[in-house]
């Protein structure tokens, strides 16, 4: 009997996943866990496997169509079977969460190029505008005219690209489209100096987050540094020592962790989410921590969550699982949200003090930098030693420079002084 792929809900914060490829197309025969298509979150990526023997009778979406979670991608079968009913019902399902929604405004006053670009968008027979909720959530920040939008999503949906694409064409609901320039000269034929990508979705996504941390946040940074001595020679005791100590490969980063997670305890106005649009301080009772990674589909933050609990050894092997699935792009995309206080550490590539930029909506992020040898005074004495620099930037609406340099001023002395806070 033939029966429905939906697209799989990966995360209850995921409302829509994008079909990256497909790896058996319609009318080809498949195996039981054959891989049907690959497809995206915005920082995740997976393959969707095939739930029993059969012939794909009817795919629903293509390559790049953004599919709302739990919409029929594709029907499997016995070849020559009647999928009529089945189609029928896939098809009244997916138009039915769209139907429900009010129909776009239209623009006050429109120009008549405006107007002109805008009549090639097929209008829904029934006035409603059928549209995927991470198009509709581009549209309205971005104020793009959905009406100009040209549905290119399955069963006419306008999707992300659709938008991206009126946004293109500097069409905007309530404004003018400006006036077309004429088109330059071709120039003559030559090499190409340059190449055009298309950014991949993972990037726009950043580009949203940073943009906004930055023009919606009042964001200071502090700069200090301890003696990184003992935490150092801690480090080189656990690698001396091998398998044989049943300890994880305790890295330097899983220190630093451990130490802020044990701080932030005390100042809780940095282990906290500043909601601007509801006025509200969302203070955590333990230490949520975002790692920032750096992953071939670019930077991603997973949560390792509660690390105030954990041990030592406990969070780095937990640690280790987050970027290391965070790496391969398989992370769910529910340990990408959650945070109360991001580490992102630049010391192995040899910075010494960066501005980080907060991961919205926490108060403060620490950025690691890396070790240099300095000088200081003990007993009358110059003594050369290995300082480690930290970096904490903080969003100023939420806390005042006192209480984040105090955070800072405790960091250090726990970090300086590492095995006094193992002890505790």
């Amino acid at each position: 009997m033939a029966e429905l792929v939906i697209m799989p809900r990966q995360g209850q914060s995921v409302e829509s996943c994008i079909i990256t490829e497909w790896k058996k197309k319609k009318g080809e025969a498949v195996k039981t866990g054959d891989i049907l298509f690959s497809y995206e979150t915005d920082k995740s990526a997976f393959d969707e496997k095939s739930p029993s023997d059969g012939v794909i009778l009817e795919v629903f979406a293509a390559e790049g169509d953004d599919v709302p979670c739990l919409d029929p991608v594709c029907v499997i079968g016995k070849e020559g079977e009647d999928i009529s009913a089945l189609v029928a019902g896939a098809k009244k399902d997916a138009a039915t969460p769209a139907a429900e929604e009010k129909p776009a405004e239209k623009p006050a006053e429109a120009a008549p190029a405006a107007a002109a670009d805008a009549s090639s968008a097929p209008k829904p027979e029934d006035g409603f505008v059928r549209i995927s909720p991470r198009a509709r959530r581009l549209a309205e920040k971005t104020g793009a005219d959905i009406s100009a939008a040209v549905p290119s999503g399955p069963m006419g949906r306008i999707i992300e690209r659709d938008i991206n694409a009126v946004l293109d064409r500097g069409l905007f609901a309530g404004a003018e489209k400006a006036a077309a320039q004429p088109e330059a000269p071709a120039a003559p034929a030559a090499a190409p100096e340059y190449e055009d990508v298309k950014i991949p979705n993972i990037r726009k996504v950043i580009a949203r987050s940073m943009h906004a941390s930055l023009a919606e946040m009042a964001q200071l940074t502090l700069n200090s540094s301890f003696d990184a001595g003992k935490i150092l020679s801690f480090r080189a005791a656990v690698k001396a020592a091998g398998e044989n100590s049943g300890l994880n490969n305790i890295t330097v980063n899983d220190i630093v962790l451990f130490a802020v997670s044990r701080t932030l305890l005390s100042h809780r106005d940095v282990n906290a989410n500043y909601l601007a649009d509801r006025d509200v301080m969302r203070y955590f009772a333990h230490a949520n921590l975002g790692i920032a990674v750096d992953t071939p589909r670019g930077l991603i933050v997973p949560t390792l969550f509660s690390a105030d609990t954990l041990t030592l050894n406990e969070l780095s092997g937990k640690a280790k699982e987050l970027i290391k699935a965070a790496q391969a792009g398989s992370i769910s995309p529910d340990l990408l949200t959650g945070g109360s206080f991001t580490v992102t550490n630049l010391g192995s590539l040899g910075v010494e003090s960066f501005t980080p930029v907060i991961n919205p909506p926490q108060t403060a992020i620490l950025g690691v930098d890396c070790v240099t040898r300095r000088v200081k005074q003990v007993n009358g004495h110059d003594v050369f030693y290995d300082a480690m620099g930290l970096s904490l930037t903080f969003d100023h609406r939420a806390l005042d420079g006192a209480p984040a340099a105090k955070f800072l001023r405790d960091l250090c002395f726990n970090l300086e002084h590492f095995d006094l806070l193992m002890a505790k």
